[in-house]
């Protein structure tokens, strides 16, 4: 199963909007004889692939399979029925897919054409995995991940509002993996302005579908020379503002290739509704203080990614990460769990889960 996840994980940034799905096939006495896993040009399913490698040694085996395989049709075949005419005997999965269309389903197609069914090995890493589109079929609402970068002291920049580079190149690096797995990465009309960023997807790594930016803009603020703007034809731009900004600088950016929606950017679940529309499944928060404190204080944050800088930065004017009003009280506070600690280079990538969002998982 361990492999299986370890496949499903090639698919990172290629199957949206579908799952990330490994297969392994093992023969009557345990050996591996295929492996396979889903990417979505690619149409065929993780089940499949691993079956046309194991051919005939497939029969009498078992399949270890990273989520429930489907059992109606839709782009392919149902894999159900590639693993019962392979004769298979044993599926082995950690949980059960939440598309409406899957759900339970496949299970029981298995069970009914005499399969042994086992779900429930590794049940915790395969929801990691695939933690993006399960929130998103649980909730249709985009999985939300804040990502920021600060000093020891917890400072962003220092009071004059420079912040290049609080982090070396390793945590940078990082940054550009993690956008690789998302779909949208979004920021607010103050970074926007402030730093000019370009907010691509710079990892190197194959992906479906280019990275969405998106400026919560209620003013319309953002320049039509910004980084941002002059390559809104190579990479999609999506800008949330009020209905009050100005029609005509809102007509120029959408001459320009940008996609202006005025429905207003204080609605952040109106916004969110808006992007699964649009087959949004992961939202990176990127910046800034103003934009991560909204999303915390409605409480939307699904993740959290603070790369913490071996930097004392001082000032009372220098600005933190989270802004927003705050918790009254410390027992108040957002509080992580399942917190992993990794080092980048001279700087710790400290990741974790807003506790309520694991009690409902």
């Amino acid at each position: 199963m361990a492999r299986a996840l370890e496949l499903a994980s090639r698919g990172t940034g290629q199957v949206s909007p579908g799952p990330l799905v490994g297969c392994v096939i093992t023969n009557s006495i345990g050996e591996v004889v295929g492996e396979g896993h889903y990417i979505y040009e690619d149409v065929m399913h993780a089940e499949t692939l691993a079956l046309q490698q194991a051919g005939k040694r497939a029969r009498g085996g078992t399949a270890y399979v990273s989520l429930e395989p489907h059992a109606h049709r839709s782009r392919t075949p149902p894999c159900t029925d590639a693993l019962i005419n392979a004769g298979i005997t044993r599926v082995v999965a950690p949980i059960e897919d939440l598309n409406r269309q899957v759900s339970g389903r496949g299970f029981a197609h298995l069970r009914e054409a005499g399969l042994q069914v086992e779900v429930g090995l590794m049940a915790r890493e395969a929801s990691e995995v695939n933690e993006k589109y399960l929130h998103f079929m649980r909730t249709r609402l985009p999985f939300v991940h804040l990502k920021a970068a600060m000093s020891l002291d917890g400072k962003i920049a220092t009071k004059s509002g420079d912040s290049r580079w609080i982090t070396g190149r390793e945590a940078r690096t990082r940054v550009h993996e993690l956008r690789h797995e998302y779909d949208a990465i979004m920021v607010g009309a103050g970074t926007a302005e402030i730093d000019d960023p370009l907010l691509t997807d710079r990892s190197g790594l194959r992906r479906r579908r280019p990275l969405i930016r998106i400026v919560l803009d209620e003013n319309l603020r953002l320049s039509q020379t910004s980084q941002l703007v002059r390559t809104a034809a190579d990479s999609p731009l999506l800008v949330f503002t009020g209905e009050h900004a100005e029609a005509s600088k809102a007509k120029t950016l959408r001459d320009l290739g940008v996609h202006v929606v005025t429905s207003g950017t204080r609605d952040l679940v109106s916004i969110l509704k808006e992007l699964a529309k649009r087959s949004v499944q992961g939202l990176l928060i990127e910046g800034g203080a103003t934009l991560a404190g909204s999303f915390v204080d409605a409480g939307l944050i699904n993740k959290a990614t603070f790369f913490v800088a071996p930097l004392i930065i001082g000032g009372r004017e220098a600005p933190g990460p989270v802004a927003g009003s705050g918790a009254e009280v410390v027992r108040l506070a957002l509080r992580l769990r399942d917190v992993k600690t990794t080092e980048r280079g001279e700087d710790l990538e400290i990741t974790g889960y807003p506790e309520k969002f694991r009690e409902q998982e």
